[in-house]
């Protein structure tokens, strides 16, 4: 364990304690907390799961992994329905179409290979909001959240795949102005009531996600090198509002620019996606070993 994980797990056991305190404090009184939250998900038995769950996205296939009880993946094809996100620069594809057909390859071959457990936000051409869609992540326990987008540009000379992870101070103007474009798309979040030492708990928690989402960004960098083409600065930071409410690890990638004749036409075919989801596949299972 490294040096900031130890550290966070001493500050995490002494808010524990003051959280049981206060706690005991409160049955003292006389008041009730709050019933905790209870997991929706159970071991695996192998197959494929399919959980009914409340609000816009019911009907969730968790396609199983070989070993029962392995971490779910929750892969989020961008766009949908009436939001069709970026057109290509041929003028016949939409962004929704492609980012739907990369996830389905990726979740296909996830499960193929077996290691993991794995979900998609959506299956088809529907509209999710992006706090359903973050609200499902929290609702699975998913270990790790990938939203996958195709990029688009003013100059059609501009190409490559880039890897966004969160963090509150953007990596540059570009990366700013794409997460206020991503995250103006974002319903209100609901109001919750949290104390002071709920605040804390969610601050140590939402720190260790920003460290492992940006671990998972540099893997899949790593794992892509060579045989995806890459921009120059592929892993980058912002503030984007799905990343930051999965309260998970997360990331998202942009997978080409389709506002670029050879990205797009190499994002339109099947054999032209397969070494991003393969780079993507394997950065998944490496990341979530290393973290179990």
């Amino acid at each position: 364990m490294g040096a900031g994980k130890r550290q966070r797990a001493m500050m995490a056991a002494g808010i524990a304690v003051l959280v049981i305190g206060t706690a005991v404090l409160f049955r003292v009184s006389g008041h009730r907390g709050d019933e905790a939250g209870k997991a929706l998900v159970g071991e695996a038995r192998g197959g494929r799961l399919t959980l009914d769950l409340p609000g816009a996205v019911a009907d969730v296939a968790v396609s199983e992994a070989r070993v029962p009880g392995r971490p779910i993946v929750l892969i989020d094809p961008g766009h949908g329905g009436h939001d069709p996100g970026a057109r290509g620069a041929s003028g016949k594809v939409e962004e929704k179409a492609l980012t739907l057909a990369l996830s389905s390859e990726l979740r296909d071959l996830l499960v193929a290979r077996g290691r993991v457990r794995v979900a998609l936000t959506r299956t088809d051409d529907r509209y999710v909001p992006l706090e359903s869609r973050a609200d499902l992540a929290r609702r699975l326990g998913a270990g790790l959240f990938v939203s996958v987008h195709m990029d688009h540009a003013p100059n059609p000379l501009a190409r490559g795949v880039t890897v966004y992870s969160l963090s509150d101070v953007a990596s540059d103007a570009d990366a700013a102005r794409f997460a206020a474009a991503e995250n103006g798309r974002a319903e209100p979040a609901s109001s919750e009531t949290n104390g002071a030492v709920r605040a804390l708990l969610d601050d140590l928690a939402l720190r260790g996600e920003m460290e492992d989402g940006a671990a998972l960004a540099e893997r899949i960098v790593r794992r892509a090198a060579g045989p995806v083409l890459l921009r120059p600065r592929p892993h980058q930071f912002a503030a984007f509002h799905v990343l930051r409410r999965a309260a998970t690890p997360a990331v998202l990638v942009e997978a080409g620019y389709i506002s670029n004749i050879d990205d797009e036409a190499a994002l339109v075919t099947r054999d032209g996606r397969a070494p991003l989801v393969l780079a993507l596949a394997q950065a998944i299972e490496a990341d979530l070993a290393v973290r179990k």
